[in-house]
């Protein structure tokens, strides 16, 4: 069944003001197949600014850059957020660490460590780029599906390792037999939360925690003696416990996560800190909450101070924030290169970008929803008009799935967005990009290259912060044998 616009706004009226149902109900209508509704005059202007970007700072990005799409990040929003995650509650000391992986470019990891951020890393490849951008070793953490073969040369180096699995303990304790070794352990606590999933114990592709996710040790093996067997067999000093419940996580269930946490920390005396890994809610749309870092530190704050009394040890606190950092700070900027439309049953307007899942892979993979403003192809705000359209946006890429408006939650399904009438040439920004995008991107899938990144000041200046991939790099790896045919 497919609902009206004016029907969900109904819905909504029962918890959002009637502001944020307005707001809404325009920048959100999907899939309708009335082609005579598709086109009408707003009741409103349209909106002349996207979160940080207007039609001249848009052109801008794209005349900097020197190619569209490209993506766009805002300084001003990228210091906001590390001040915030910096004034996260604790009771006795916090150590921030950016999930890199949300979005590495070179510049922002060298903003965050100027601000006095520190590095989780997925990777070893990941450690190397960090340093690369002037992160000392160690500041650096890792948590990793894959041990890398050179870890101990990493750990040597100063870099904190978390073992995510007793095979990776094994091997960093066979390595370090004897020498009281610093490590971490990175415990499954049993739940996860993840943002397209309402399970704490199913499948989800943002589920990180609970019995359907690999990821860390399961926590009966710990508990039940295991883990602290093969700690006491070689030796090695446990000075800190990682949990990590997924992406987007529920307050709730992240507050109850830091008293289960607490409660592996009993078991090793040497331990020093705490890091509670995972993601915190970032409403990208009208109406939808974000996490409140002060409500949801404050009750973890008090679990250290319980934990202290009865033990008398004071834990300092980590977290691992990626897109509460960067996801509102970016955004992608492309142009409508073309439009067509279908006639019949399931018929629609689609709007062709110069971009799709070679750049935001995050709706064809996890129908997720981005907001999205379109801007006039001259740059210009008073160009923007009062005339707006319900249309399908799709990507450039030869792929059914590339989609840029699913229907939320379900990538292989079309929803419609009501936007400023577009026309070929026309800008359109998919805000929210900063998280998840660049650093997840399908990249050269049709032969595309990778798009550059600009960084726009406060001032609304963009400053090229990654150039546009150049053909040859694409295939400059490649290589034939030859008599091989």
């Amino acid at each position: 069944m497919k609902l009206s616009a004016a029907a969900i706004t109904s819905l909504l009226a029962l918890t959002l003001t009637s502001e944020e149902c307005f707001a809404f109900s325009t920048a959100f209508t999907r899939g309708s197949s009335t082609k005579t509704s598709r086109s009408s005059l707003s009741a409103s202007a349209n909106p002349t600014e996207s979160v940080f970007l207007t039609a001249e700072t848009a052109k801008k990005c794209i005349d900097t850059a020197g190619a569209s799409p490209c993506y766009a990040y805002s300084l001003s929003t990228l210091k906001e957020n590390a001040e915030k995650c910096l004034a996260f509650p604790s009771a006795y000391g916090l150590t921030v660490r950016y999930a890199m992986k949300a979005c590495p470019n070179g510049t922002i990891l060298k903003l965050f460590n100027q601000s006095g951020i520190y590095i989780d890393a997925s990777s070893g490849y990941e450690i190397r780029r960090a340093m690369e951008a002037g992160v000392p070793a160690d500041h650096i953490s890792l948590s990793t599906q894959e041990l890398p073969s050179n870890f101990a040369e990493l750990m040597d180096l100063g870099v904190k390792v978390n073992a995510c699995s007793i095979s990776q303990l094994e091997r960093i304790g066979e390595y370090y037999a004897g020498k009281g070794q610093r490590v971490g352990v990175r415990v499954n606590p049993g739940v996860g939360s993840g943002g397209f999933s309402a399970s704490t114990t199913g499948f989800s592709k943002t589920n990180v925690g609970g019995p359907s996710s690999s990821f860390g040790i399961w926590n009966e093996l710990v508990e039940d003696g295991t883990v602290p067997a093969i700690v006491e067999k070689y030796g090695l000093h446990v000075e800190r416990i990682h949990t990590h419940i997924g992406s987007g996580s529920d307050p709730a269930i992240w507050q109850s996560v830091a008293t289960k946490s607490l409660s592996f920390c009993k078991i090793f005396k040497t331990v020093e800190s705490l890091n509670l890994g995972g993601g915190y809610k970032v409403g990208r749309n009208p109406g939808e909450p974000s996490t409140d870092l002060q409500e949801i530190g404050e009750p973890v704050a008090d679990a250290f101070r319980a934990f202290a009394e009865e033990t008398g040890r004071e834990l300092r606190l980590e977290i691992e924030p990626g897109t509460y950092l960067v996801a509102m700070a970016g955004a992608l900027v492309s142009t409508v290169q073309d439009k067509v439309f279908t006639t019949g049953e399931g018929s629609h307007i689609y709007l062709k970008l110069d971009s799709g899942m070679t750049d935001v892979l995050r709706p064809s993979l996890y129908g997720a929803i981005h907001p999205m403003t379109i801007f006039p192809g001259s740059g210009e705000t008073a160009d923007v008009g009062s005339e707006t359209e319900s249309a399908v946006i799709v990507g450039h890429c030869c792929e059914s799935g590339d989609l840029m408006t699913p229907e939320s939650g379900q990538p292989e399904s079309l929803a419609e967005r009501e936007l400023r009438k577009a026309e070929i040439g026309d800008i359109l920004v998919m805000d929210g990009s900063g998280a998840y995008c660049s650093g997840m991107s399908t990249k050269n899938y049709n032969s595309f290259p990778e798009a550059p990144e600009v960084l726009v000041d406060e001032s609304g200046n963009a400053h090229l912060i990654r150039k546009k991939q150049e053909m040859k790099q694409i295939w400059q790896n490649e290589c034939t044998p030859e008599g091989l045919f």
